[in-house]
């Protein structure tokens, strides 16, 4: 079973990667899960640019092919998102709405960032999801990030210890996402 965690931020300077290590290393990890850590930014998308609809899977450009054969390697994925403006980052719709058969029937934990932890960019993208016929699970973790916890770099200073509060929510999201994809036994390692 392979799950990717999406970095959703292409912003410089953004602790998204910070929170994605994070969140890897306190995942479940006795099941049969492997996590990879997948980077919008790796891919530089630029804004949606395919001729023809995502639903007719006829992509053109390669970055949209790229993207699309890293999508389509997982059972489930972590969408990591941090709040801007009370919503999810334009760098996330698009990386989205690139694709279309890719997302349709895939379990999906959305966890978010941000000053009040990015609950609405959550819900906002919990919308998205739903419509692509995704299967969002209940809890979606919102991790709170305050002035004081960042360094001079903008990274968090101390994340295993700022974090620690969050790390049994992610544990309960995690298992909700487990348990709910479905790989057929023969190809569960």
């Amino acid at each position: 079973m392979k799950i990717q965690i999406i970095i959703g931020s292409t912003r410089p300077g953004r602790v998204g990667p910070q929170i994605a290590n994070w969140m890897l290393d306190n995942l479940p990890k006795e099941t049969t899960a492997d996590y990879e850590l997948v980077d919008i930014a790796d891919f530089k998308l630029p804004l949606f640019d395919e001729p023809v609809h995502p639903s007719m899977s006829q992509y053109q450009n390669a970055h949209t092919k790229t993207w699309s054969e890293k999508v389509k390697q997982a059972d489930a994925y972590i969408f990591l998102i941090p709040e801007y403006n009370a919503g999810y980052p334009a760098s996330m719709k698009n990386a989205i709405d690139y694709l279309y058969h890719e997302w349709i029937d895939k379990p999906v934990m959305i966890a978010s960032y941000g000053v009040g932890g990015g609950p609405t960019a959550s819900a906002q993208l919990r919308q998205v999801a739903e419509r692509l016929k995704m299967h969002p699970v209940d809890t979606s973790p919102a991790f709170t990030i305050t002035r004081d916890m960042s360094g001079e770099d903008g990274q968090i200073k101390d994340i295993n210890e700022a974090f620690s509060p969050y790390a049994d929510n992610l544990k309960l999201a995690a298992e909700e996402l487990l348990n709910s994809v479905n790989v057929p036994e023969a190809s569960i390692a």
